[in-house]
């Protein structure tokens, strides 16, 4: 052990063989800038969501769903109409121009209501957006077999994003302002870019475009279909429309925790300031907690036990979670129940749902997967955040809300364990295939 070299030791403690190091590091670095961005510009999104009224976040869940029923057709086109090569060059380039308008506007108006209206909805797509299209890109840079050792190790690049942007925002806002970090995050989209020009070189040497492999569509051609085809594709196979059940019961988890959070830190925390303070100290432990987990747990746990474990482990914890909120419904209860499924969704849930598109085709991984990511995950928001609300006038308090929320996460954890088998089953017939 004592002869092998600095990389060699790396690359087993990230679980990578000799060849992937370098593309493992690329993927860590282009989800260390994307979140880095992202992270920096939340806790400004999550202000101008309570700047808007706290009682108004169920429209803003609208209003998003809305915009992503408008793009998602748009983006397919272009997917259809673009190499996969240059697809991502223009989805990032778009949102860095968008984040360069903003950055004006908020330097000419940044206390219209409006203006928070909009940056909170149109953050919420980008958001959604530029990380879809990364997961495609992991998707097929890597095949089945290389993205349970490495997505984990991938992944932990967004959790050092998610604790390098707070801090950066906390360091820099005094100094350039929300303006500032907006230019900054543009930035470090155009890094996202450089690293994302590594990794398609690499595909064809070592990843899943390299010689033996499983067979797979050329990325110097655009992605077949029509605008509405990953629409259509999620509909017509039973597989990936339990991914997009699994992502509406992960969406409605999510947002009834996250109502009852912006209504108990919008009651207990009435200061802009001390807002922002408490949701970087969350995002904060959430991401320490996901980094640790994602280097040492997730990998071995898809390897060893599958990609069912992943699944089903982080739902079923939330649902005990939701128990213990009906019986004991207060801020400290909330915030570790919000920090249990974030850090579980980061660490464990993120990466299983990306494994479960790895043994598919290119339609799949960027015009299903994108539809899913986006239109359905939003749909899911916007009817969760009506039926929280409807559940908030038939009872007070967060009891009824935590108890509908515990039956959606068993029924969430039931749906992955069943997803995860059936990636392990098609994963080992593609490579079944590929050795043939």
């Amino acid at each position: 052990m004592s002869s092998l070299t600095l990389s060699q030791r790396v690359a087993i403690a990230i679980n990578a063989q000799g060849h992937e190091l370098w593309p493992a590091i690329a993927g860590f670095g282009l989800f260390f800038s994307l979140f880095s961005g992202y992270f920096m510009l939340r806790p400004i999104r999550e202000s101008m969501g309570i700047m808007a009224g706290v009682e108004h976040l169920q429209w803003l869940f609208t209003a998003t769903f809305v915009v992503m029923l408008l793009a998602v057709p748009l983006f397919a086109w272009l997917n259809s109409r673009v190499p996969r090569l240059h697809f991502i060059d223009w989805v990032y380039g778009f949102f860095a121009l968008n984040l360069l308008l903003f950055a004006v506007l908020f330097l000419a108006r940044d206390e219209s209501v409006w203006l928070a209206r909009g940056f909170y909805v149109w953050i919420s797509v980008y958001n959604l957006f530029v990380v879809s299209v990364a997961w495609s890109l992991m998707a097929d840079v890597f095949d089945s077999e290389q993205s349970k050792r490495l997505f984990a190790f991938i992944a932990a690049g967004a959790s050092v994003g998610g604790l390098a942007g707070p801090a950066l925002s906390a360091l820099l806002v005094g100094v350039v302002g929300p303006s500032g970090l907006m230019l900054l995050a543009a930035l470090l989209l155009a890094a996202a870019l450089l690293l994302k020009q590594v990794l398609m070189r690499w595909r064809e040497q070592g990843g899943a475009g390299r010689a033996g492999a499983a067979r797979t569509e050329s990325p110097r051609q655009p992605v077949p279909g029509n605008p509405f085809s990953g629409m259509t594709r999620v509909l017509a196979s039973p597989y990936l429309l339990g991914i997009a059940g699994f992502v509406i019961l992960l969406a409605t988890a999510s947002t009834f925790l996250y109502f009852e959070q912006a209504r108990l830190v919008a009651e207990l925390f009435p200061q802009r300031d001390d807002q922002v303070r408490v949701f970087g100290v969350i995002d904060f432990v959430v991401q320490a907690g996901a980094l640790l987990s994602q280097l040492f747990i997730t990998g071995r746990i898809a390897r060893r036990m599958g990609i069912r474990v992943l699944l089903a482990c982080v739902p079923l914890l939330v649902c005990v979670g939701f128990v213990g909120l009906a019986l004991m419904p207060t801020f400290a209860m909330l915030a570790a129940l919000m920090i249990v499924r974030r850090v579980g969704e980061y660490a464990f849930v993120r990466p299983g749902r990306e494994m479960l598109f790895a043994p598919l085709d290119a339609e799949s991984k960027y015009k299903a997967k994108n539809f899913i990511d986006t239109v359905v995950y939003r749909a899911g928001d916007a009817m969760s955040g009506w039926l929280k609300s409807l559940l908030d006038m038939v009872a007070q308090g967060a009891w009824l809300v935590a108890l509908v929320g515990a039956a959606c996460a068993a029924l969430w954890g039931l749906l992955g364990w069943y997803l995860g088998a059936q990636a392990d089953d098609k994963a080992s017939a593609r490579q079944g295939v590929a050795q043939t």
